[in-house]
């Protein structure tokens, strides 16, 4: 039996990430064609959703037609594509340079990611949700991971950004009962869409500066402490400014933020985070982590890296909040609350700290975990933690903390070969 699965294992585990990139296409495009007409012979309402999971909660007398759906469909087609191009995928990859092979398998991933969400508006917005949640899991590692500190503001500087960006936008390109008709043409509204999430970003930095002034003259708790304080001041704020509709909300924001701007931000700030971490501010954030008081005997500026750590952590969250407000067309004080930095938290330590892989791995499984559990309600909430806990006790670093899967993960596996993992940037 053992050396039946470890051959059953060395077969999938021997097939090339370019491979079963190209199966997932595949399948989508399959799905695509017959999807509707498998699913209802097979006594389903229509394609599932998330792979059906979450149809497999909520009626468990269709989880044999789901899991058949599931393999017809998902399963088998990307082995077999997966098979039949290992022999190609083997013999290109090799000659391409790093950069060009990523390239690749971005393009692949996100054409599959495109046509699969595509099939339904469910979908598409959980996958727009999934990228945010990378952008803020990320981000925030700067700060709890890769720093040592302890910050709760995320829910904040998601909301600053969030709200200047709708602002701005409804401002200069919306007519509206508050700020009356647009400043500027409308047409350029969607070109001048990453400029506005840019000043939000900004604004949630400025915001962070205002945090980071007296909050890193201490040391310890008290950086948690003043953060929280401030997620509170910043919903507080919101609630009671008349001008964006306080407790009700803002609205009329247009709906820019299509899934190639939200997948293009993600990318970027993946790209920023990573190359940060790995050059200079990035090893004096690791150095203030590992030791603070001799970081500052070895000349390391410690106030001016982790303030810049902490205004960059906060850029990225404002971004994500400038997105979040124009794939929903409208906010509210209550999204950006305390939950919300818990929320970003959770998902940081479920992936685990001082991991750019980590911080995609749990912000993905913890959003697609929210979707699939929702049918059983609130013991949803009961669920999750439970997770949470175990991850804690089992796991004190997160699923993969401390640790990044090196860029030969691309390259093809040779017989027997792990998943190779280098330790993250100290």
């Amino acid at each position: 039996m053992k050396a039946l699965l470890h051959k059953i294992r060395s077969q999938f585990a021997g097939i090339p990430l370019l491979s079963w990139l190209l199966g997932a296409l595949v399948a989508v495009v399959i799905e695509y064609l017959v999807g509707d007409t498998l699913a209802l012979m097979l006594g389903l309402a229509g394609i599932p959703a998330i792979f059906g999971l979450s149809t497999m909660l909520a009626k468990p007398l269709l989880i044999p037609s789901t899991m058949l759906y599931v393999l017809l469909i998902y399963l088998l087609p990307a082995y077999v594509v997966g098979r039949m191009t290992r022999p190609l995928a083997e013999s290109l990859l090799p000659k391409l340079p790093p950069w060009l092979s990523l390239l690749i398998h971005l393009l692949l991933l996100y054409a599959a990611l495109h046509l699969w969400s595509n099939l339904d508006d469910y979908r598409l917005l959980v996958v727009k949700f999934i990228c945010i949640a990378i952008i803020l899991t990320t981000s925030l590692n700067l700060v709890n991971g890769y720093m040592g500190e302890f910050s709760c503001a995320h829910g904040g500087f998601m909301a600053v950004g969030a709200y200047v960006s709708s602002i701005l936008t409804v401002w200069w390109f919306v007519y509206d009962d508050v700020f009356g008709p647009p400043v500027l043409p409308p047409v350029l509204g969607p070109f001048m869409f990453p400029l506005v999430l840019i000043i939000g970003g900004l604004a949630s930095a400025l915001a962070a500066l205002l945090v980071a002034i007296p909050s890193f003259r201490t040391r310890g708790d008290y950086l948690g402490v003043i953060t929280l304080a401030f997620t509170f001041i910043v919903k507080s704020l919101f609630e009671n400014l008349e001008v964006v509709g306080g407790p009700r909300g803002f609205m009329n924001q247009p709906k820019w933020a299509g899934l190639p701007w939200t997948f293009a931000w993600m990318l970027a700030c993946l790209f920023v985070i990573y190359n940060y971490v790995n050059f200079t501010l990035g090893k004096g954030t690791c150095a203030v982590r590992d030791d603070e008081t001799a970081a500052e005997v070895m000349t390391v500026n410690t106030r001016r890296i982790k303030v810049v750590a902490f205004l960059t952590s906060a850029f990225w969250a404002g971004i994500a909040g400038g997105l979040f407000a124009h794939i929903m067309g409208y906010i509210n004080p209550g999204t950006f609350g305390v939950i919300k930095s818990v929320e970003s938290l959770a998902m940081l330590y479920l992936g685990g700290l001082s991991s750019i892989t980590g911080s995609i791995f749990g912000a993905v499984l913890y959003q697609l975990l929210s979707e699939v559990l929702r049918p059983l309600g609130m013991v949803k909430w009961i669920i999750i933690p439970l997770l949470l806990l175990g991850v804690m006790l089992f796991r004190p670093r997160g699923l993969i903390g401390f640790r990044e899967i090196s860029f030969e993960f691309l390259r093809p596996k040779k017989e027997g070969k792990e998943v190779e993992y280098a330790p993250a940037s100290d």
